[in-house]
């Protein structure tokens, strides 16, 4: 669903519900396709709750905190977006579950060209510094964007090398929190030449489990990602799983297998990541595709139930789930209920906390 630009009070609203209890990606969408505006969906939030079993108010996000962030984004040059709104990047909005709103700085226009993702290890070796920095020259002077996570090492080589042609930095912080700190200077040429983009509000000091929600963000940027040098446990091969459940391009640079750097990357390779040796390799992949050309197919969400769904419908359900993910389709079956009533009784449940929703559309019992 694309909509025209919204405006600035729905705009507010679409903030405050994102950043409420228990509403997350998923179920704010499930609430925007009932309630067709957030203000309707905050308004209806205690209701839902209530008959979701919760015995309180809901926690929802005050109007101060966001007229705050509002004023806040405005000081720095930055504005909010929202994934209806025309403008906001279309890889993005197609890459379940799509954050709601962003905040962004800089050259929005660079959201219409195809995108390339380059991460890799924060204590990367000097030759794959080195190589990251002619792959994001090369794959930039084709007409891609680069997109990274503004980090140490393999990060700010490819955003450094590809400021001259366009590149795109995703924080885990607010935009006007420079983390690492070495990093001012890059990050202030960024706002001026590239663009900057969180999901956090501004003065937002980056968590760890921002980090995740960060490198999602990247891979749905991007058509293709590219992992230089990777430890098994870090933060590039997260990404590298989102990439592949959003139906990316992987590619991943060998190296030694006594490298504790390259571990990740040739496990990658091993599990059927691309091996890349020159920028060659993700340019004849792409072709030189221009953006106007790309084209996606959005599927048809689910009908809105007849009638709400009632308390035997929810416990049900809530007997069906367990620990461990399932597909909503297995679910549908197993409780014979219709796609639009199971989505009513789900999104109740989700504002309680009682269920869990999955990157890959599956759902558990919290």
């Amino acid at each position: 669903m694309v909509a025209g630009p919204l405006s600035d009070e729905e705009r507010l609203n679409w903030l405050i519900l994102s950043r409420s209890e228990n509403v997350g990606p998923t179920t704010f969408k499930s609430l925007i396709k009932r309630f067709h505006t957030a203000g309707a969906a905050l308004r209806a939030l205690p209701d839902l709750t209530r008959k979701g079993g919760l015995n309180r108010a809901p926690r929802i996000w005050s109007r101060d905190n966001a007229e705050r962030a509002f004023a806040s984004a405005d000081k720095i040059g930055a504005r909010f977006l929202c994934s209806v709104e025309p403008a906001y990047p279309t890889l993005l909005r197609q890459a379940e579950p799509a954050p709601p709103i962003i905040c962004i700085k800089g050259d929005e226009a660079l959201f219409a060209r195809s995108g390339v993702a380059i991460v890799g290890a924060r204590n990367a070796s000097a030759l794959a510094r080195k190589f990251t920095r002619q792959l994001a020259r090369e794959i930039g002077a084709d007409g891609h964007v680069i997109v990274s996570g503004l980090a140490r090492g393999i990060d700010t080589a490819a955003h450094d090398a590809a400021l001259d042609t366009g590149t795109i930095a995703v924080v885990a912080g607010g935009l006007d929190v420079i983390y690492p700190p070495e990093n001012a200077s890059l990050h202030a040429a960024i706002c001026e030449r590239g663009l900057i983009v969180s999901e956090q509000v501004p003065g937002t000091e980056p968590k760890a489990d921002f980090f995740p929600r960060r490198n999602r963000v990247i891979s749905g940027l991007s058509r293709a990602l590219i992992v230089v040098e990777a430890a098994l446990r870090s933060g590039s091969l997260i990404t590298a799983r989102f990439a592949a459940e959003q139906g990316r391009e992987v590619f991943a640079v060998p190296g030694s297998p006594l490298d504790p750097r390259c571990e990740g990357t040739n496990r990658l390779i091993r599990d059927g990541a691309t091996l890349l040796m020159t920028s060659r390799d993700v340019l004849e992949t792409l072709g030189s595709e221009a953006p106007h050309q790309m084209s996606f197919f959005e599927p048809e969400p689910p009908p809105l139930p007849l009638r709400e769904p009632d308390a035997a419908e929810m416990r049900h359900v809530l007997e069906m789930l367990s620990p461990n993910p399932i597909d909503l389709d297995d679910l549908a079956r197993e409780t014979g209920l219709d796609a639009a009533m199971l989505n009513a009784v789900l999104l109740e449940l989700s504002l309680v906390g009682r269920i869990t929703r999955h990157a890959d559309g599956s759902v558990s019992r919290a």
